[in-house]
């Protein structure tokens, strides 16, 4: 019998039956498995995005903790945490010590001023219809300082104090953007003395990208 190097085939369990056809064509077998895992995982995102809108969008809540500039923890519990972490939709504020990057030009700055203006205080939280958690599982949000309704997100790029995040869309992008223009000519905040080499990482790339075309 002629040797062969095809590793051993690994048995189905017992009550697993495929079809005839999808033996004979195993690439299109495990397309369908693909796709039928794709469809559980867009059901399980869907119901939690559901789940999301009816416990926080446009109610209001005590910020109990500020993490940084653009994150914060509201009074809610999440799934096995007491509360709930939001990241600031469409803004990225500058890193402080202790995080992944390290301290980069104006954090200590901006997570100062959010922490004068969020901490104890009461917001309103707002959902995108499309997307409702980030990176880690945090929950995406605009907050609005209450009782007047400013938008904090807002507040951050007008003063300098945040960067327009461009690399995901949200259904404010575009004003965002346009905020930051008018932050830029005005050198507010971070503006005032940010070069190229002190931006985040990601931001240096797009500047680089834009100069380049």
């Amino acid at each position: 019998m002629r040797a062969t190097n095809k590793p051993p085939t690994r048995p189905l369990p017992p009550n697993i039956v495929v079809p005839r056809i999808y033996r004979r064509h195993p690439v299109v077998f495990a397309v369908l498995v693909l796709l039928a895992a794709g469809a559980v995982v867009d059901r399980v995102c869907g119901r939690r995005q559901s789940d999301d809108y009816t416990r926080y969008h446009n109610h209001i809540f005590t910020v109990v903790k500020v993490v940084d500039g653009d994150t914060f923890d509201i009074d809610l519990p999440d799934s096995e945490h007491d509360t709930t972490r939001i990241r600031l939709w469409g803004v990225d504020t500058p890193e402080v010590a202790g995080s992944r990057s390290g301290a980069m030009h104006f954090g200590p700055e901006a997570s100062a001023f959010a922490k004068r203006a969020l901490a104890g205080q009461l917001v309103r939280i707002e959902l995108s219809p499309t997307k409702t958690r980030g990176l880690y599982g945090r929950l995406l949000a605009y907050a609005h300082l209450v009782p007047h309704g400013e938008s904090f997100n807002e507040l951050l790029i007008e003063h300098g104090w945040a960067y327009a995040d461009w690399r995901f869309p949200h259904p404010l992008k575009r004003r965002y953007k346009d905020l930051e223009k008018r932050a830029r000519r005005q050198g507010v905040g971070l503006w005032a003395e940010v070069e190229l080499k002190l931006m985040p990482p990601w931001r240096q790339r797009m500047e680089q990208a834009f100069e380049e075309e």
